[in-house]
């Protein structure tokens, strides 16, 4: 539908419009600038900050440029005598109990407040009474706040009731003695720090940062996070080779997820820099000896005639290649071609928690972007548990709903959060999402699978009735839950449904990892083995294996043994894991902060990996001792050493990657996404059939889960990353409140199992 255009003038530009855009946007798209403090895009409007003056003909007295709509022949002046004087004074008032403290507050550099002032300069200050004064304090071990510097723009409060649906953060008190604070004193929420970043001056602070260096001694590096699918956009502040923090500040970035970031993405950084990193190859010469330190050289020319040994004896078919999904793209291809080139392999796969390849092999509809998401009219979603696993497609959906009345439709065993904004929630049984997929392209199945899931037939009804009345986008979204056949199934929904005018369907997975659809793209999944089958095979069939990364906890879980049946294991990772100590060559791979590449996210957006520091200790990027083990095989991948190279490469021969280069990514306000094939109508009666029989097998006896989960059952686990950071470890435990909130919590519980309390301890 085309949108109405409105002829508006300021100062003197006549401009045309979208009806009923918000000034304050128009203004600023238009190069002229306007103050702010407490607007803030796509946000609950505030207007309390009355700095965004405008004057507009025909209204008697200046307005706030935030609250007005643009409508045709509207005039506004921006800027004059009168505006200035009005802005001066509220700023003047803003100050009134501002602490003059620049030069020791984290913000000093950074301060929106402290920029507006010295932009102005000569502000005059004649308020002489005392001012409120607050120590500074921790709110949790993630979020330190310094009352008397707060503004009461009251950003943060809305953004942890709207992006996050927590409402964990607000304003007490009245009047001049206003505060931001927390219910009870104590922040019990997600930790996700959004509040922090939206902060425009030095109220709320990074605990885990605060006082450790200025702003303008950082490098800033736009890069990817290393955590979830969502493969939010950051930039990684860096100083003498150390990743000091991470944020997602307009200025720095501005990536799909605008400012949001998770806990991990912004706080669980230090496994970078950390003390137990590997520093250099370690060799086991014999079964059962100990893992010795050697140089690259020796490591690279020890694993390649090993492997050499083991393929003379066996077969190329002996040696599996296990990439990953928290490897780049380049890092995986590398791999693949590994396997197929020098090792002469088809046993190779990812340590991924779950496979698409039956989604992307019968998609149906175009992949669904965060923006698309925002912009839905209807939801669905089938397992997972965003809020917790996606936690920026969890925000989307929030505001999908809140923002954009988009219908909600979820369908899950567990009660989880997203069911409080969701117009309709279907509690079904543990382990039956298949057969909710089987209801809803299947009518005639309805009431079997309505018996299965243990639920009512028209519950069913209204979702698919829901989805069909739909005008505009409805997005379909599926956790780990779903067997290959409802996931095949479900990519082919859009035929099931049938053309509508006005109506288009789109998809968006929730893989667990940054590079899930990475590792699907570049083919490991398509291996002749899946995870758990390598390990079931090592020993057998598989007498070798190099392992890029690590198996996850879940693969090895009874399986640990497996590994140790090898005749020889080699494992590229950043820290000791369990797969690791069974190795017998670990080479020290590059983090993240240290490698160049690309992430495939569950948009299907390729986005920039960039290196923010050199190689900690004697790492290398995996994709680089790849190569450098071919080559000491044989094979010259003519990579030259630069991972665009490998980027070029793969671009060529991956399909959906095809005319991408790295220029093309560079600019990060308009991502690429991937050219995922997408067919038409598939012969899915196999599949059908087969999900139909396997709802059959269900059993009746499954009690249903009605406990919610808690904010951060999954969030605060502690992994191989996340775990090298104190903090986690106290969120993990509960989040117990300290004795005195104006010492950090870490200097006042001790980090072990049971948390005890040093004054405790001793007897006080």
């Amino acid at each position: 539908m085309p949108v109405e255009q409105v002829k508006v003038t300021i100062n003197g530009q006549e401009f045309e419009v979208e009806k009923g855009a918000r000034l304050i946007d128009v203004c600023r798209e238009n190069s002229f600038s306007i103050p702010s403090f407490c607007y803030y895009a796509d946000l609950a409007l505030q207007a309390s900050c009355r700095m965004c003056l405008v004057r507009i003909e025909k209204m008697p007295k200046l307005q706030t440029s935030c609250t007005i709509t643009c409508t045709d022949g509207m005039v506004v002046t921006t800027e004059s005598e009168e505006i200035e004087k009005a802005q001066r004074g509220m700023v003047e008032f803003l100050l009134a109990n501002h602490p003059l403290d620049c030069p020791v507050c984290d913000r000093g550099g950074e301060c929106e407040l402290q920029e507006m002032v010295f932009d102005w300069g000569g502000l005059e200050e004649r308020f002489t009474e005392r001012k409120n004064y607050a120590p500074e304090k921790f709110l949790s071990p993630i979020v330190a706040n310094d009352p008397q510097r707060c503004i009461l723009c009251k950003r943060c409060t809305r953004v942890c009731d709207e992006w996050m649906g927590e409402d964990a953060i607000e304003a007490g008190g009245r009047g001049a003695h206003t505060v931001i604070g927390t219910y009870g004193g104590w922040l019990n929420c997600s930790q996700c720090g959004n509040c922090i970043e939206v902060c425009p001056t030095g109220t709320l602070l990074d605990a885990t940062y605060r006082h450790q260096t200025r702003p303008w001694e950082l490098s800033r590096t736009t890069s990817t996070c290393t955590f979830c699918s969502d493969g939010c956009q950051f930039s990684v502040g860096s100083r003498a080779g150390e990743v000091m923090r991470v944020v997602a500040r307009d200025r720095y970035v501005n990536g799909h997820n605008g400012e949001f970031l998770c806990i991990k993405g912004r706080f669980a950084h230090p496994f970078v820099n950390h003390e137990e990193r590997l520093r250099t190859p370690l060799v086991r010469y014999q079964k059962g000896g100990r893992l010795v330190p050697a140089t690259w050289d020796e490591a690279v020319r020890f694993a390649a005639a090993k492997l050499q040994e083991v393929k003379d004896a066996h077969g190329g078919g002996s040696i599996g290649v296990v990439g990953s999904p928290r490897l780049t793209n380049e890092a995986n291809y590398t791999l693949l071609k590994f396997a197929r080139e020098v090792a002469g392999t088809d046993k190779y796969t990812a340590s991924e928690a779950f496979s698409l390849v039956p989604f992307f092999e019968h998609l149906g509809a175009p992949l669904a972007t965060h923006k698309d998401i925002r912009h839905a009219q209807t939801i669905l979603l089938i397992g997972g548990e965003p809020e917790e696993l996606q936690p920026f497609t969890g925000k989307q959906i929030r505001q999908a709903v809140r923002n954009g009345g988009a219908k909600l439709v979820v369908i899950n065993s567990v009660p989880i959060r997203l069911t409080q904004q969701a117009a309709q929630f279907i509690h079904i049984r543990p382990g039956a999402e298949d057969a909710a997929v089987l209801a809803l392209v299947s009518p005639g199945d309805a009431e079997l699978a309505a018996t299965k899931l243990g639920v009512e037939t028209d519950e069913l009804a209204r979702a698919s009735q829901a989805l069909s009345e739909t005008v505009g986008d409805v997005v379909v979204m599926f956790g780990g839950e779903l067997s290959g056949e409802a996931q095949a199934l479900l990519a082919q929904m859009p035929f099931s449904f049938g053309e509508k005018e006005g109506r288009r369907f789109l998809f968006h997975p929730l893989p667990l990892f940054n590079n899930s659809f990475g590792v699907h793209d570049m083919g490991l999944m398509n291996g002749a083995l899946n995870p758990l089958e390598m390990l079931d095979a090592a020993g057998g069939e598989v007498r070798a294996m190099y392992v890029a990364g690590s198996f996850l906890p879940a693969h090895l879980e009874g399986r640990a043994d497996a590994l140790a049946l090898l005749d020889f294991l080699i494992v590229q990772e950043l820290f000791l894991t369990e797969t690791a100590l069974h190795a017998d060559v670990i080479f020290p791979a590059a983090s993240f902060a240290e490698s160049d590449g690309t992430y495939t996210n569950n948009d299907g957006l390729v986005q920039r990996v960039r290196q923010s520091i050199p190689p900690v200790h004697q790492s290398k990027p995996d994709w680089m001792i790849t190569s450098m083990l071919a080559s000491a095989l044989g094979a010259d991948f003519g990579f030259q050493m630069s991972a665009s190279a490998v980027f070029n490469e793969l671009a060529r021969r991956v399909p959906a990657y095809e005319g991408l280069r790295y220029p093309l990514l560079k600019d990060e306000t308009a991502p690429v996404q991937a050219k995922h094939a997408q067919g038409g109508r598939r012969d899915v009666s196999a599949a059908l059939e087969g999900v139909r029989q396997g709802v059959r097998e269900l059993g009746e006896e499954a009690e249903k889960i009605n406990a919610t989960p808690p904010v951060g059952h999954e969030l605060f686990k502690i992994g191989t990353l996340t775990g090298k950071v104190p903090q986690f470890h106290l969120l993990a435990a509960g989040n117990p409140e300290p004795e005195s909130v104006l010492i950090s919590p870490l200097y006042q519980i001790t980090i072990d199992p049971t948390l005890r309390r040093e004054a405790a301890a001793a007897g006080d």
